[in-house]
């Protein structure tokens, strides 16, 4: 089996770093490999090689993050200026498709873990017929966007102009994004979103918090906290063809199972929904054992 290469892709000015495994085959798909906010290609450490066994596995780091551009962002509601970068779920679903199209080539099957989860289905929006299958793996759900602003608590509905007034101030972002990316924090945030604790090691901690050292980490996180009106998973999914499957933790402490539950229930292009005991927002690698199972045999019966 080919060992995983790492390459830099061109696209729109932008740096875009993206690794391979496995050989071609006579299969007549490939699997992309999305990462979730704050991660990296190499958060899939324990699926890419294991898929590459019998399919061409891709990841990529999304722009912001990993070892992709880290350009300067641009709001929506700003006058977009050179070299500046919306970080959005179209923005971000246009480098998938332009990938897609431009360096894998063939039909594809869109693996996405949280806000990646979001990305692929809008990507397969963009790609129709050449996207075979989408695996969403604990999608974000996004609950603090504007449309769904009516199920959060009265005082977070009346302070949302203020919120929005605050986080767009490109210091107070700075701020929030320096308290947020220490050891400690990351730790933190790792025991509530691998319940099991299974995985969580120095080299999980290492890349995540590499690329948030880089000159241009703080602009992504800018961009992300600034996102309140956007695409929804369930939206994305109303009328989709393409066939789409679920993997979840059962423990995920951000993107509640009885949602995912409810997805399976209302959306006829959901095929299946796994769920992984004791697992959380990232069961892909606190259970990759179980995970690359599902996987494997969801892209199999993905024709």
């Amino acid at each position: 089996m080919a060992k995983a290469k790492e390459y830099i892709w061109q696209w729109q000015g932008l740096d875009i770093s993206w690794s391979v495994e496995g050989y071609p085959s006579n299969k007549s798909q490939s699997i992309l490999l999305i990462h979730g906010f704050g991660a990296c290609k190499e958060h899939w450490r324990h699926n890419q090689k294991y898929m590459s066994n019998e399919y061409q596995c891709y990841a990529i780091d999304l722009i912001g993050f990993g070892k992709s551009s880290q350009p300067r962002s641009c709001l929506k509601s700003d006058d977009a200026k050179p070299g500046e970068f919306c970080y959005c779920f179209d923005s971000w679903a246009d480098q998938i498709f332009a990938f897609c199209l431009e360096v894998i080539k063939h039909d594809v099957i869109l693996v996405g873990n949280s806000i990646g989860g979001v990305i692929a289905l809008r990507t397969a929006q963009k790609l129709q017929e050449k996207c075979v299958g989408v695996t969403l793996i604990d999608c974000a759900q996004r609950a603090m966007d504007d449309k769904r602003l009516k199920e959060q608590p009265y005082i977070m509905q009346i302070s949302r102009p203020l919120l929005k007034s605050i986080v767009n101030q490109r210091w107070i972002s700075r701020l929030l994004f320096a308290n947020a990316t220490n050891t400690s924090v990351i730790k933190k945030v790792l025991s509530q979103a691998y319940p099991s604790g299974k995985n969580v090691d120095e080299n999980l901690i290492n890349l995540l918090l590499k690329p948030s050292k880089r000159a241009g980490a703080s602009e992504s996180f800018r961009g992300f906290i600034n996102i309140f009106d956007d695409h929804l998973a369930p939206d994305l999914m109303t009328d989709m063809e393409t066939p789409v499957d679920l993997i979840w933790g059962e423990n995920d402490p951000w993107e509640p199972i009885e949602t995912a539950k409810e997805w399976m229930a209302s959306f006829k292009c959901i095929r299946s929904l796994e769920i992984i005991k004791e697992a959380g927002h990232c069961p892909h690698d606190e259970s990759p054992e179980e995970v690359n199972s599902l996987l494997l045999k969801i892209i199999q019966a993905t024709k």
